[in-house]
């Protein structure tokens, strides 16, 4: 007697979100299954990878992740097309640490000609994120919001603190919206409320619960992660049914399984295998919780992760 595999089926769906136009456009999210249960119902795309570019030259990050990009890292507009050109980069994620007041404190007027520069090289669909800085957040990512209309981004990221700045500036300009919120489902549900109630389709939002590093409470974002996906599937919790995005390189390449060397650590093997192999690691568990965007910092990191993507949905 043949065996026939048991199957589930769900009421609720991911919301599908586009990124980009043109032929470059991509969709993320848009199915009604869990992750790579493509044999249960529908996943329309498969998961994206972003490679992460900064505004200013990434001089704190280690030299493992350093040296793959260090040919072209001085400038923005290099280092991007670079990832889109030669990597093949299906999306960029431009970060404008830059801006940061106890960074460079680069002015909006800088982030917008970066962006624009960016957005002038390269056709692969763009996430803009801020520093993080809430205060500089609001003016920066409001300026190049308006700058980059037209080209559909995925900006952000929107905190409890700015959102209302930020989301305004997303939804005047036509573009999408990241929704951050600190590793608790409640406040990430809650966020999402507060930013449709200001007239944001929820159909436009992205999750983004924030992430971790392998070994370093990775356990905890899986949980929050595989329950909001849990929530918009089994529930069909609109609130909970936006795409998410796991931002872990710049958890990854900053623990010291990634930045001890060979010399001090023997035991562990060379470092830039072992930093490759962390974030890989790292990603392909966050897929598994159901992320459907990661921004990655490591080439060969990336080309790992497709590799698990490809045979995943076999």
């Amino acid at each position: 007697m043949a065996f026939t595999a048991p199957k589930e089926t769900y009421p609720g769906k991911v919301y599908p979100v586009g990124m980009g136009t043109a032929e470059k456009a991509v969709i993320v999210g848009g199915e009604n299954v869990l992750p790579f249960h493509g044999f249960e119902g529908e996943i329309p795309g498969k998961p994206l990878v972003a490679l992460e570019v900064q505004d200013v030259p990434p001089q704190d990050w280690p030299k493992a992740v350093r040296d793959a990009c260090e040919s072209v890292s001085g400038d923005p507009v290099s280092w991007a097309k670079h990832c889109q050109d030669a990597l093949g980069a299906r999306a960029i994620a431009l970060r404008l640490i830059g801006t940061h007041p106890d960074r460079e404190d680069r002015s909006a007027e800088d982030a917008v000609k970066t962006v624009t520069d960016v957005l002038a090289a390269v056709q692969v669909p763009l996430v803009i994120m801020g520093s993080n800085h809430v205060e500089k957040d609001s003016q920066v990512l409001v300026a190049v919001a308006e700058a980059a209309k037209g080209r559909n981004c995925l900006i952000g990221k929107a905190q409890e603190a700015n959102y209302k700045t930020i989301a305004a500036a997303a939804m005047a300009n036509d573009h999408q919206l990241i929704a951050m919120s600190e590793l608790d489902i409640n406040l990430s549900k809650q966020l999402n409320i507060l930013i449709t109630q200001m007239g944001f389709a929820k159909e436009r939002i992205v999750t983004d619960p924030m992430s971790s590093a392998l070994g370093y409470g990775l356990e905890y974002t899986y949980s929050v992660m595989e329950r909001i996906r849990l929530a918009a599937l089994t529930q069909n919790d609109a609130v909970m049914q936006p795409p998410m995005l796991a931002d872990l390189g710049m958890y990854v390449w900053k623990i010291k399984e990634t930045t001890a060397t060979a010399e001090d650590m023997p035991e562990w093997g060379t470092l830039p295998e072992r930093g490759i192999a962390w974030e890989a690691a790292t990603a392909a568990a966050f897929l598994l919780a159901g992320a459907e965007l990661l921004v990655m910092r490591h080439p060969e990191a990336v080309e790992a992760v497709e590799k698990f993507i490809a045979e995943m949905e076999v």
